[in-house]
């Protein structure tokens, strides 16, 4: 009976050590597997690095408005008698645009005509008399003042008259057209807007530690967002004396001509103000950059020797310093070398060291001077 126990007991023990070292194996291929382990390479497309001239410029959101603008409106109320325009029409200073009724100061300027006509007839009697010493003095000054009163009432109902008259105050093109024949309009109602369209300005604002770079003279370019062809060069005109305190922005203000209307006021525009002499930098996409608050970044491709010291194509964390854009590309000031092969798209998805596959069959836009198909 001892015996057979002996042996079930060797046999339990020769068991469980055999699975024990079969598990240790197991846990010791496990851990070199995972030690061997390696991600599959992220795919990315490349570009490489050229150092390029660039204009020596600073860009800014504009917007543009009129040298005069303005909405023609109602001086005195009354009734539209007669519209002399059309919408968007092209007018010069001191059309008629519109007429109101004045059939009551025109009645009114009848009636002050006659008493100036009798005023005027009196006055020259009562110098008559005057001379002959038939009247007093101060009988004459009373005539003197009824004529003068009579010429300044016949004065003020004409007045009345004109500005009943609606004219443009100056040349431009007008807007859409707020009334209508018969109706009664009040002191200050709107009856049209007028542009003065040609030259225009275009209003930009600039970081206070760029202002010191904007002079009267200082060419400017602008483009509009979307609209292929609406393109404008004009000069700075003026630059406001003040800093805004909420955006820390100075104001500058830009003359264009603009012969052909293609700048509407209310348009927003893409300004570039000309700064001086072409300066060297590296052309990026701007798909190329990783934006943090730590700092702008790029990936540049390169060998990388691994752990097990064989060599891989992996990236390198490179930071940057950027300076303006032009299209779809970003101006390297220092980080980067001509001739690097940097990442251009897949950014977000790496790290340093990253194993990486280029495939460039298809790339990100990196157009100078891009023309959206939609615009």
């Amino acid at each position: 009976m001892l015996k057979r126990l002996l042996v079930t007991l060797a046999a339990t023990i020769l068991i469980v050590a055999a699975l024990g070292f079969v598990k240790v194996r197991q846990i010791q291929t496990a851990i070199a597997q995972g030690a061997a382990f390696r991600l599959p390479p992220d795919a990315v497309t490349t570009i490489v690095a050229s150092q390029e001239d660039w204009p020596s410029t600073l860009t800014a959101i504009g917007t543009v408005a009129p040298v005069h603008g303005v909405t023609v409106s109602a001086d005195l109320p009354g009734v539209v008698d007669r519209i002399s325009f059309e919408s968007g029409q092209s007018v010069r200073e001191g059309a008629v645009l519109a007429v109101l009724d004045t059939r009551q100061e025109r009645a009114q300027l009848a009636a002050v005509d006659a008493q100036r006509e009798l005023a005027r007839i009196n006055f020259e009697r009562m110098q008559g008399l005057l001379r002959d010493r038939v009247i007093s003095t101060a009988e004459f000054d009373r005539a003197t003042a009824d004529h003068r009163q009579a010429e300044a009432r016949t004065g003020e109902i004409a007045a009345t008259l004109a500005r009943k008259t609606i004219r443009a105050p100056f040349s431009g093109v007008l807007g859409i057209r707020h009334v209508n024949l018969g109706q009664y309009l009040s002191a200050g109602d709107p009856l049209v807007t007028l542009e003065s369209l040609n030259p225009i300005y275009v209003n930009f604002g600039v970081p206070q530690q760029s202002a010191g770079q904007m002079r009267p003279g200082r060419s400017v370019r602008v483009a509009v967002d979307g609209q292929a062809g609406i393109e404008a060069a004009g000069r700075i005109t003026a630059i406001d004396s003040i800093v805004d305190e909420k955006t820390r922005n100075v104001q500058v203000q830009a003359t264009f001509a603009n012969a052909g209307g293609t700048l509407r006021p209310g348009m927003f525009v893409q300004a570039e103000v000309v700064l001086g002499a072409n300066r060297s930098v590296v052309s990026l996409p701007a798909s190329a950059i990783s934006y943090a608050p730590y700092g702008d970044s790029i990936f540049v491709v390169t060998d990388i020797k691994g752990e097990n010291g064989q060599t891989y194509k992996g990236v390198r964390q490179q930071f940057v310093t950027l300076g303006g854009t032009r299209g779809d590309q970003v101006a390297v000031v220092s980080g980067v070398k001509p001739g690097d092969e940097v990442v251009t798209s897949g950014v977000f998805k790496l790290r340093n060291g990253a194993p990486v596959l280029v495939n460039n069959k298809v790339k990100p836009a990196n157009n100078p001077k891009p023309k959206p198909e939609n615009s």
